[in-house]
């Protein structure tokens, strides 16, 4: 449960590496003039631009903190939505909670009795005449409630809630099906698509819509084509009934004037190694455009075909107006993992700016067929590097750097595209978590300038063969094709995103292994799959000191195993030198600016700092970033994000000044969100150290203001 702490009073919290310090305000009356934060992307463009003018870029720096809701430990990524000077968000175990826009003091919290541990990065408001309901989405549950009194609506689904496990087969007891980001609301129905697992089984992807008032299933779009659908040729025959995923995670926006939701999609399973998916395996990786009405395609572009590398499309799409040869043309913009940005005219999907299919290497993995071309953008230049080459490698130190040359003339590759190769690293650059991540981007709808963060730092994965031993188990084969992909073949993983599990007996009961399995928790999805002796032989093998290679590892090929199976991934590796920085030359994380009329870089930063090297000389260094920016009408700029630093910081969003930082109790990764109350401006940004598990752990909503005059 959250606590509401009062700040007007003085006062001072210190901590570890974040620092917190508290301003008095003096209470003043205000006619009501509210501005609200109604949607997960600001409005209905999913834009995140604000009209608001009251801080602008003469008094942004004179911002204070205004209050504070503490949580729980656990991760939080919210963007809460504020309406009528409510504020409406999630606790880190999936708790959804009103408090007043103005003071933080809570109203209603609604739990449903399931302790969620997955992202929760939005909710999703609708209202027609009287009525009204706040969808939020608990784990595999999408919940109408009374935004109110916080109370589910009976006649919505079943009492209140639908289950999004359904639809999907025959046995919907299995499929892991997590609303993380919020649907989107067309006229009278939401919706949505869903977070699964990356490793079969996986329950397909399908996009689907919801009556607001009944909860009754309205139309459905299948991301893996059935017989007779458009796009059935791009997988091998019937791979419809066992394939998984090209789910839609990141969230989507509808063009309400024009009927039009669309839907970026991520990978099929299994993400790293496809010879069971042969072919370019559409909808997957697609930026789809979809009637909102009924479902029917309009039309698509593949951003990856036949996905190798996990890049999915990351983050919803931006609608926006263009200028081009004296007319305006309604757009679509698209952000990806790899760097680039897409732009499309929205009704037809025509490129605005070129788009080559480029050759890029083949697979000699036996069984994988790599597509022999990808798609790439003319313009914009990639907001992150491409290139991973001697002269990148990290001059932090003579040692780091010696270290690194002699670390990346043992990899494979350096530029896109690289199939995996088995027994050797291949580069990937910019790495998994992009490039672009789920935070979103910003538009001014004035100027068509489009404002992207990005993680600019390089990642290295393998195949390896899944082989059996004398040594091997049903837990270690288990955890061969569940596991393995994140936490790595030895179990080491690649902290903090996917921690070691050497050792896990030391730190988890049997009962708190089985709990994660099941639930999840941050990036791990839960695996409903995994039940019964065949979870008792999994956590018997997790929590084994002695270090028994999974199957795969030695001795001869599993027996029982199907062909496709033959290869794992061996865990997601960053390339990191041996102090745990990135092995590359800075910046290791950017704000742009893109000008979408021209494909022309307006300006370009360094987001984020580590405090340690600051505190050696070393600034400006960038730093890795969750969550996205604001742009608002007086010219500024809010963006948090960064990992290390605890900043929330405002930029000019001309010439990208940094105008004004603020210090926060734990990282704010999340996107913030601007609003007025009683005639008073507030940014507000969710926080949490779950990414960094060395740092005081805590979450709390923190909202600035300006004095009170």
């Amino acid at each position: 449960m959250f606590s509401f702490r009062n700040l007007v009073a003085m006062g001072v919290l210190a901590s570890v590496g974040c620092a917190f310090v508290l301003h008095p305000g003096q209470p003043r009356a205000a006619p009501p003039i509210d501005r609200d934060w109604a949607y997960y992307g600001g409005d209905a463009n999913g834009d995140r631009f604000s009209p608001l003018t009251q801080i602008d870029t003469s008094n942004v720096g004179q911002l204070r903190p205004a209050w504070r809701i503490d949580g729980p430990k656990g991760g939080l990524q919210t963007t809460p939505l504020v309406i009528d000077g409510i504020l409406y968000g999630y606790t880190t175990t999936q708790q959804v909670f009103a408090a007043s826009a103005e003071t933080g003091k809570t109203i209603w919290t609604f739990d449903s009795g399931v302790i969620g541990r997955q992202p929760a990065r939005g909710l999703t408001y609708w209202s027609a005449g009287a009525e009204r309901r706040l969808f939020a989405g608990v784990m595999d549950r999408l919940y109408a409630l009374d935004p109110s009194t916080g109370r589910p609506i009976p006649s919505f689904g079943e009492n209140g809630a639908v289950d999004l496990r359904k639809n999907l087969g025959d046995d919907f007891t299995s499929n892991a099906t997590y609303l993380t980001s919020p649907g989107v609301i067309y006229k009278d129905v939401i919706i949505v698509g869903f977070r699964t697992s990356e490793t079969e089984p996986a329950a397909p992807g399908w996009i689907r819509a919801y009556d607001v008032r009944t909860g009754k299933l309205s139309w459905t779009f299948h991301t893996i084509p059935q017989p007779g659908e458009p796009g059935y040729e791009t997988w091998p025959k019937d791979a419809y009934k066992t394939a998984g995923a090209a789910n839609n995670w990141a969230g989507m926006v509808v063009d309400q004037k024009n009927g039009i939701v669309f839907v970026p999609t991520g990978s099929a399973v299994d993400d790293m190694y496809g010879a069971d998916r042969k072919g370019d395996n559409l909808y997957a990786d697609t930026l789809l455009a979809l009637d909102a009405k009924t479902g029917r395609r309009l039309w698509h572009f593949q951003g990856v075909h036949h996905d190798m590398w996990d890049r999915d499309f990351p983050s919803p799409p931006v609608l926006l107006t263009v200028r081009r040869n004296g007319r305006n043309i309604e757009a679509v913009a698209q952000a990806t993992k790899q760097g680039y940005v897409f732009i499309f005219e929205r009704r037809t999907g025509k490129p605005l700016f070129p788009i080559e299919e480029r050759p890029f290497p083949a697979s000699d993995t036996p069984g994988e067929a790599a597509s022999p071309t990808q798609p790439v953008p003319v313009a914009p230049a990639p907001f992150a590097r491409q290139h991973l080459t001697e002269d990148l490698l990290t001059d932090r130190t003579p040692e780091a750097h010696a270290w690194a040359l002699e670390a990346f003339r043992k990899l494979r590759g350096g530029g896109p595209f690289v199939p995996y190769k088995v027994g050797q690293q291949t580069i990937v650059f910019p790495g998994y978590d992009g490039g672009a991540e789920w935070g979103g981007q910003a538009v001014d709808p004035r100027t068509g300038v489009f404002y992207i963060n990005a993680n600019d730092v390089a990642w290295t994965g393998s195949l390896a063969e899944r082989r059996a031993s004398a040594a091997a188990s049903p837990g270690a084969d288990i955890y061969a094709s569940q596991c393995a992909a994140c936490h790595g073949v030895d179990r080491t993983g690649s902290p903090p995103q996917f921690p070691s599990l050497v050792g896990l007996e030391n730190r988890m009961t049997a009962e708190e292994v089985a709990g994660v399995i099941h639930n999840g928790r941050g990036r791990m999805p839960p695996f409903p799959a995994v039940t019964a002796t065949t979870l008792d032989a999994l956590i018997a093998f997790l929590r084994t000191s002695k270090q028994t290679q999974p199957a795969g590892e030695r001795g001869e090929v599993v027996s029982n195993a199907p062909a496709q199976a033959r290869y794992v991934f061996t865990g997601y590796r960053r390339f990191r030198d041996p102090d745990g920085y990135p092995a590359v030359k800075p910046p290791w994380g950017t704000l742009s600016a893109i000008d979408l009329n021209t494909g022309q870089y307006v300006w370009r930063r360094p987001l984020g700092e580590y405090p340690e090297l600051v505190a050696r000389g070393l600034k400006d260094t960038g730093s890795e970033n969750y969550g996205g920016p604001v742009v608002t009408a007086s010219g500024v700029v809010f963006i948090a994000a960064t990992i290390y630093d605890c900043k929330l910081r405002a930029f000019d969003a001309k010439t990208g000044k940094l105008l004004w930082q603020g210090a926060l109790p734990y990282a704010g990764n999340a996107t913030p969100a601007t609003y007025m109350a009683n005639g008073r401006q507030y940014v507000v940004i969710a926080t949490s150290n779950s990414k960094n598990p060395t740092a005081p752990q805590g979450s709390a909503y923190v909202a600035f203001a300006l004095p009170r005059r």
